[in-house]
């Protein structure tokens, strides 16, 4: 079976340009949020499989680069498709939460609650800000809103990534 032989340039090729896609859709997210686009609970759920994928891809990736053999970049290679199918999957249920398709999680634009003890003021500025809700899509361009484009682009990537853990080494 293919995925436990070594890995090849067809595998480090792989994995370089998916640490850098992963690491520019973050980036792309991260510089939305600091423009003032304020990411709802299930946006921040979405990252998560994004922040597990990219160290480990990169980290394998550097040490294959440097000499290591093995089928160790075919594995983080299948645990990025995985991580990305993730990702696809929650930004999906996200879309149809926007879309009114499904029923938002009841952790979403719920607020801070809870009475203010020794840290009052801290507590009163916290109590008064509420996460956006996860049904109200902050934008939407050609008609898809953020976590819909996370789909689009997830999907493709998770296809690249299990297709280089299988794929021959040459």
């Amino acid at each position: 079976m293919r995925f436990f032989a070594d890995s090849g340039p067809t595998q480090t090729r792989m994995a370089l340009f998916l640490t850098v896609a992963m690491t520019a859709i973050i980036a792309a997210v991260w510089a939305f949020e600091y423009s003032g686009y304020a990411p709802c609970q299930l946006c921040l759920e979405q990252r998560k499989p994004y922040y597990i994928a990219i160290p480990i891809l990169a980290t394998i990736w550097l040490v294959t680069v440097a000499g290591l053999r093995g089928p160790w970049l075919r594995g983080a290679l299948a645990i990025t498709a995985l991580c990305l199918l993730a990702t696809a999957a929650i930004a999906a249920y996200h879309a149809g939460v926007e879309w009114g398709w499904f029923e938002a999680p009841e952790t979403c634009g719920a607020g801070i609650t809870g009475e203010a003890s020794d840290a009052s003021s801290l507590l009163e500025s916290l109590s008064s800000s509420v996460p956006p809700k996860c049904d109200d899509a902050a934008g939407r361009f050609l008609g898809l809103s953020f976590a819909g484009w996370n789909v689009v682009a997830s999907l493709p990537l998770a296809w690249l990534a299990a297709h280089g853990a299988f794929a021959k080494a040459s």
